[in-house]
């Protein structure tokens, strides 16, 4: 029975950001679960990605696209439907762009830039989602929020109202959807080894021992970190769950 809850082999999932960090986890860990996965990149980088896990025995397709461009949403999109036949299980929106600069001088064009990638282009990608789940009354739809929808962060004010933006947006979504099949979910990742976080995960940096010191768990975290939730979230073990947020933080927010 817990094993069948879990079950997710055979499900069609994309996950977009899935070329490196912490979408690359997601998708291995969806891969490793069985499922069909279909990422998406901005480079070419998509295509040697998925052909790594095609040769390892996984099902992983490659789309490239800059979901930064409101044309390239919708096209991506249907590439991977086309992919799947014109079915979908699971959507995980892992893509998303950072900009540290300290307020009074953050630019606005990188405000527009963050917003735009970060959160504009995730609520299209879940309209296009809904238009197959809500159909056929079941769908698993996973967002990235981040620590900075809990606290705010410094010099980062447009990806922390991307991210407070698309917790919010997850709840609405929630609501609209849930007694359809669809449950919308975050994932709230905490300090993670990846390129995003490069520049705070280096003692060298005057904040890193304050962060570190934070971590009951003694570490920063690892794509790998990802997978259990991410998995625990695309089955059916979370179908009573919606609009909620998972930290996976290693205990930074009960510090």
């Amino acid at each position: 029975m817990t094993n069948a809850m879990f079950d997710i082999a055979g499900k069609k999932a994309i996950v977009t950001g899935g070329t490196r960090g912490l979408g690359r986890g997601m998708a291995e860990g969806l891969m490793e679960a069985g499922c069909d996965v279909c990422i998406v990149g901005t480079s070419d980088n998509v295509f040697v990605i998925a052909k790594f896990y095609c040769d390892k025995g996984y099902s992983c397709k490659g789309i490239k696209a800059d979901l930064s461009k409101r044309e390239e949403i919708h096209c991506c999109f249907q590439k991977c439907l086309k992919e799947f036949g014109g079915d979908l299980d699971i959507l995980v929106l892992s893509h998303g762009i950072q900009y540290r600069c300290p307020t009074t001088d953050f630019p606005v064009q990188m405000w527009d830039n963050v917003i735009n990638v970060n959160l504009n282009s995730v609520f299209m990608l879940c309209q296009e989602a809904a238009k197959v789940m809500l159909p056929k009354g079941y769908g698993k739809i996973i967002l990235m929020s981040s620590m900075t929808a809990f606290f705010g962060g410094t010099n980062i004010p447009a990806y922390a109202a991307s991210k407070g933006g698309l917790t919010q947006l997850a709840k609405a979504m929630s609501n609209d959807w849930l007694s359809r099949g669809i449950n919308v979910n975050c994932l709230a990742p905490g300090y993670m080894d990846t390129d995003m976080c490069a520049v705070l995960n280096d003692p060298a940096n005057s904040q890193y021992y304050k962060i570190m010191n934070r971590i009951p768990a003694g570490r920063w975290g690892t794509p790998d970190d990802m997978k259990g939730p991410c998995i625990f979230l695309a089955s059916h073990a979370s179908d009573y769950l919606g609009g909620a947020v998972i930290p996976v933080d290693g205990g930074y927010l009960a510090m």
